[in-house]
């Protein structure tokens, strides 16, 4: 019997042949409609919500701008569906939209039993508690007893009766189907405090009439790692969201910004700039796009640090330090795979 054996060149002809053969179709329909179809929140402050001329801004908004500047090399292209918690996996099943990025909590259940994959982490965050301050309460395990608005659809419920369970705790749930309608409860005293995740609760008080009125307190119960989500079954597309995160990322750690990027690409001899930038290395053919893809996002949205700021960082209104979405090499834990 004859052995044969794979050189390294075969090997990847082989790998380059069945990513082509599998190769999903949303990256051709995205081409030929145009845009991005992504799905946000229906407003949630540094998140994603509309400007007083209709322009969506915020963290999930601009992961969405990413991808469109990899795919088209312009930011530009990227349309907008809010979706409440309840509405937004059916609107991704059901191809309504290409990618969901809208403060979604990366989960096993929500991995592995809805047909959907998450692309990475956006912001990594865990579930807070924002009562009145008038309620006179320090601590999280002073709410015996409490009433919590929350909103339905979310991992938000479980977490918080696995919390109250486990230190022999009661509560009343009531529950409201968008957030909009959770902080208008809290404001009106139909509850004593709300829960959700903590970046959400800062971002919900300050749509309050009076913000200094509330507080949030100190326990996290849950990790929520948040981040974009496709449809399982198409990895071109699912690297493309993916490695748009990465990019900026990436960016971020090796001091490439949207105003020196293209200093950077002329003049840099740091070997791992040149391939994040399209200047050498693999470029873009592995995923379908143009050599200058990352350059197209950092350019238009920026690096991860950049991002961060201006929508829920100290340039914003939320004002939410890094914590842990600071780089790993700064003390925090986002972490990208090197572009090589």
């Amino acid at each position: 019997m004859k052995k044969f054996v794979l050189t390294t060149t075969a090997l990847a002809l082989c790998a380059a042949v069945s990513t082509t053969a599998f190769a999903g179709a949303t990256l051709n329909d995205v081409k030929k409609k145009g845009f991005v179809q992504c799905g946000v929140t229906t407003g949630l402050p540094g998140f994603s919500g509309p400007d007083e001329k209709g322009n969506w801004t915020g963290l999930d908004v601009d992961t969405c701008r990413a991808v469109a500047a990899a795919v088209f090399g312009d930011a530009q292209k990227v349309k907008f569906t809010p979706l409440t918690a309840k509405e937004r996996f059916t609107a991704l099943q059901s191809g309504e939209i290409d990618v969901l990025s809208r403060n979604t909590t990366w989960t096993l259940t929500r991995d592995s039993s809805l047909g959907l994959n998450f692309a990475g982490v956006n912001y990594y965050d865990g579930q807070g508690f924002l009562v009145s301050k008038n309620l006179g309460v320090k601590s999280a395990l002073e709410l015996d007893g409490a009433s919590f608005c929350i909103q339905a659809g979310t991992t938000t419920e479980l977490n918080l009766a696995d919390y109250f369970r486990a230190n022999g705790m009661s509560y009343t749930p009531i529950t409201f189907d968008s957030s909009d309608e959770t902080v208008k409860a809290f404001g009106a005293g139909r509850c004593d405090a709300l829960t959700s995740d903590q970046s959400q609760l800062y971002a919900l008080r300050i749509k309050l009439k009076n913000p200094g009125s509330a507080m949030v307190l100190p326990e996290i119960i849950s990790k929520e790692p948040l981040g974009p989500v496709v449809r399982q079954g198409d990895d071109e597309w699912f690297n493309i969201v993916r490695w748009s995160l990465f990019a900026m990322l990436n960016a971020e750690e090796y001091g490439v910004t949207s105003k020196n990027v293209d200093k950077m690409a002329a003049s840099s001899k740091d070997p791992n700039v040149l391939r994040l930038l399209g200047q050498s290395g693999i470029k873009g053919k592995g995923l379908g796009l143009s050599d200058t893809w990352a350059a197209s996002i950092i350019k238009q949205v920026g690096n991860y640090g950049e991002m961060f700021e201006r929508n829920v960082g100290q340039a914003s209104a939320l004002k939410i330090s890094r914590g842990l979405n600071a780089l790993w090499s700064k003390g925090g834990i986002q972490y990208a795979p090197p572009i090589r």
